[in-house]
């Protein structure tokens, strides 16, 4: 029998009966119940509880039980019992609630020598239901997401579909390139296109990596970025030698055609006044006035088809070069995995810890961080009276202020869903600063060129200021441009 159940008398045979525990009224309860069977694996010799297998003692002074009567006997080790006769009937074990009392010591802070209870593991033979009248066993409740925003909408709904998004775009563009790239598409138009598309989408994913970095997983949001900045530059080098080439080719052919563009701060030469009535100056000075003007003309001519032709074969190379790059980076093992990391980004966003359940405001701070940076270069750039357009150290910091512009609308359109129009015109200024910046660089680079005739020395001299003064024309648009007004005139 376990222990803790009753024991025979030595003057008469008894029979046990299961009772409630801690003194609750007795029922009907028979030993197949739940009750029963949850206080016997708690108390028996699975359940390993104080006292388990001592035999019990009543307490006398309720009247003497009937001879044959059955005693009911509450388990626990020591515990004294007393017994109260019934109105004719077999008396019942009601436990003493002070003995009770002393029985079960407090768990929290055994007594020495006592020995502590432990708790079952699930499944194991004693496991079950706390005893009746027992202490309270806290059970850790299943784990709850963190509550969501007033407003329900988190940082992850917002920025998690904007990155898929981009993510889907730039394997679809992946996928055209691929395409267009074979054999026999001889336009090679779909190509080009195809490119462009995943560089733009692989612009957006960088700089927006950039400006979350704190709301994405930093260690990865760090390496993507980098992988897919080197992807871009990689594909826009190709791009940008053959844009460059047109531009500087257009511009000779509108230079060799028309008049010299005027130095910086002289003003045009104009024909000398006439007195009404009288015919114009036909004297030698008066000829001899416009000679160099019509001699720098020819000459322009002469030396614009030969720096054409310098500027094409040395850009026409580079284009090349770059081509061969970019086809040697699409077929790499660096670019499978950016790709493989793109695909992996269009199905899961990995966000940095803690970030799960926070509100869409968690996403205004780096936004506004990004605009602050922009007005701060923006006010930074050189003024009208201090810029020089054949200073090409002062580009770097325009070239800054379009990076700068250009995450501050990744940013927009991250967090409000378009771009913002208002920096349309502004932005399109700056791309014609850098292209025009660009091309004034390349200019001066071919002439540098060894053993070049002076004719065509002259015609990239031209050139360069040509496109100098294009630099100067983008930078008064992008000042016309801006809407925050406040920012230009700061000091």
């Amino acid at each position: 029998m376990p222990g803790g159940a009753g024991v025979r008398r030595p003057d008469h045979p008894t029979t046990t009966r299961p009772t409630a525990v801690n003194g609750a009224l007795p029922g009907p309860e028979s030993p197949e119940s739940p009750e029963a069977r949850e206080a016997l694996e708690a108390d028996g010799p699975g359940g390993g509880g104080p006292g388990a297998g001592v035999p019990e003692r009543t307490v006398p002074g309720a009247g003497a039980p009937e001879a044959g009567g059955p005693e009911r006997p509450v388990p626990g080790a020591g515990t004294p019992e007393r017994t109260v006769p019934e109105a004719g009937g077999p008396e019942r074990a009601v436990p003493d609630r002070t003995a009770s009392k002393r029985a079960f010591p407090d768990r929290t802070a055994p007594e020495a020598g006592a020995s502590k209870r432990t708790v079952p593991e699930a499944g194991a033979p004693g496991a079950g239901a706390p005893e009746a009248g027992g202490p309270d066993h806290v059970v850790p409740g299943p784990i709850t997401a963190p509550p969501l925003p007033a407003d329900g909408v988190t940082a992850e709904a917002v920025l998690a579909p904007y990155l898929q998004g981009q993510a889907a775009d730039f394997l679809r563009s992946l996928r055209l390139h691929r395409e267009h790239s074979a054999p026999s598409d001889a336009g090679g138009q779909g190509a080009e296109a195809a490119a462009r598309a995943l560089r733009r989408s692989a612009r957006r994913i960088s700089g927006s990596l950039h400006t979350f970095r704190t709301v994405l997983d930093p260690a990865w949001a760090d390496h993507l970025r980098t992988e897919l900045a080197w992807l871009s530059g990689t594909l826009a080098r190709e791009h940008a030698y053959a844009g460059r080439l047109t531009r500087l080719l257009d511009a000779l052919h509108q230079l060799s055609g028309a008049t010299l563009p005027a130095a910086r701060g002289t003003k045009p030469a104009t024909k000398p006044a006439t007195k009404p009535g009288t015919q114009p100056a036909t004297t030698a000075a008066a000829r001899t006035a416009g000679a160099p003007e019509a001699q720098g003309r020819a000459v322009l001519g002469v030396g614009a088809a030969r720096a054409g032709a310098l500027l094409e074969r040395q850009l026409t190379l580079a284009r090349t070069r770059a081509h061969s790059a970019a086809l040697q980076a699409l077929g790499s093992s660096r670019f499978h995995a950016v790709a493989d990391a793109v695909a992996l980004l269009a199905s899961e966003v990995p966000l940095a810890p803690g970030t799960t359940g926070r509100g869409a405001e968690a996403l205004l701070e780096p936004a506004e961080r990004a605009e602050q940076r922009l007005l701060a270069a923006v006010v930074a750039l050189p003024a009208d009276e201090s810029a020089e357009p054949y200073n090409e150290a002062q580009d770097a910091a325009w070239h800054q202020a379009r990076l700068l512009l250009r995450l501050h609308r990744y940013a927009h359109e991250v967090v409000l869903g378009a771009a913002d129009p208002v920096l349309t015109g502004a932005g399109h200024a700056l791309d014609l600063h850098r292209d025009a910046a660009e091309a004034a660089a390349a200019a001066a680079a071919a002439a540098r060129t060894p053993r070049i005739a002076p004719a065509t020395a002259y015609a990239l001299g031209v050139l360069h200021a040509d496109q100098r003064h294009e630099v100067e024309a983008a930078r008064a648009v992008f000042r016309e441009t801006w809407p925050y007004a406040t920012a230009m005139t700061a000091p």
